[in-house]
């Protein structure tokens, strides 16, 4: 498999070794995980903390954060995970080892007290991931709650988007996270090209993101007001605040003006770890690439029955088919061309 170190927004690679015919895609949910499923109509995201918490008054250690789909849908799209610190700890980041068909990246605030990060890519129910936060006290016993927090927009359930741990005692029970709710949209025009400063106001916005359709503004929210900049787009799109107690639209969607940022390049693909499978389908495989994130992998221009894509691989499951077919990858900036190392053969 291959594993790989994300820390600071930097990826390294800690191992690589060739998966064998028919391993199943990354994503697919064991038949322990499987069982395990909540009764929820539609995928749920939860949030665990749990580790090596400093105890000393200068130590430094780390503690996991893990997040789990649940339900009866794969969890799609971006997942925001906030860790703040009490008063005497700070973090220098975090780090996350999994197979990198997805996006992460993190943002340490000034003070060191508060880390947010942004996992996108499609995971199946009874499918976890864990980072791990580096923290250190400074100077005094270190006292109070590391509280977590997990948000999704496509969440069923919030009532499990909350982890509070005090130091020196143990997990508590979490307050409920409120609904949020978005009263005004302050700039409702902009550039395609992006970077119009736009301001939300409501309530229950804490621990918030903003979504321009399906695209990721930069910036942050406090309980009442999100200050974020657009990124680009094109049309109108809905603008969206979720937060770990839910979503909630704008009353205005933005409207983008003159021409859209160009596309970015076409995605390549270099290779599969997986070249056969049966006609039925179900094959997991690996594509390697770049510029694969948030792509749709194809078999023949038949989608894949289950991906994933980070910037250098994705993860797929083989669609029915027969014959040879070309494996393709289509992101915004179109589909990759077909290569001979990317040939897929359905046998009988």
């Amino acid at each position: 498999m291959i594993i790989r170190l994300v820390r600071g927004g930097l990826t390294a690679a800690l191992a690589v070794a060739t998966l064998t015919a028919g391993t199943a895609a990354a994503g697919a949910a064991t038949p322990a995980a499987t069982a395990a499923r909540t009764a929820a109509t539609g995928p749920n995201v939860s949030v665990t903390q749990a580790g090596n918490y400093p105890i000393f008054p200068v130590d430094s250690t780390n503690f996991s954060v893990t997040w789990t789909s649940s339900g009866t849908a794969d969890l799609t799209g971006v997942t925001h995970l906030t860790v703040e610190l009490p008063a005497g700890l700070t973090t220098s980041g975090a780090a996350i080892t999994s197979l990198p068909d997805y996006s992460f990246t993190e943002t340490v605030s000034p003070d060191g007290r508060r880390l947010d990060a942004f996992f996108t890519g499609t995971r199946a129910p009874g499918r976890s991931e864990f980072m791990k936060v580096y923290v250190a006290s400074h100077g005094t016993g270190p006292t109070g709650t590391i509280k977590v927090t997990a948000a999704n927009r496509n969440d069923t359930d919030p009532s499990d988007n909350v982890s509070d741990h005090l130091l020196g005692s143990g997990p508590q029970t979490p307050a409920a996270p409120p609904a949020p709710a978005v009263t005004g949209i302050g700039t409702t025009t902009g550039p395609g090209t992006g970077g119009t400063a736009v301001t939300l106001t409501g309530t229950g916005l804490d621990n918030g993101f903003v979504l321009f359709g399906d695209a990721l503004a930069t910036g942050g929210c406090t309980g009442t007001t999100c200050t974020v900049t657009a990124p680009g787009g094109a049309g109108s799109a809905p603008v969206t605040v979720v937060t770990p107690g839910g979503s909630a639209a704008a009353p205005h969607a933005f409207d983008y003006t003159g021409a859209a940022p160009p596309a970015p390049p076409a995605p390549v693909v270099t290779g599969l770890t997986t070249s056969t499978g049966p006609a039925a389908g179900g094959t997991g495989i690996y594509v390697r690439g770049s510029g694969l994130a948030a792509g749709t992998v194809l078999f023949g221009g038949v989608p894949a029955t289950r991906h994933s894509c980070g910037p250098t691989l994705c993860s797929a499951t083989a669609p029915a088919g027969t014959g040879m077919v070309d494996v393709t990858v289509t992101t915004a900036g179109g589909t990759s061309a077909p290569v001979a190392a990317g040939r897929y053969t359905y046998t009988a």
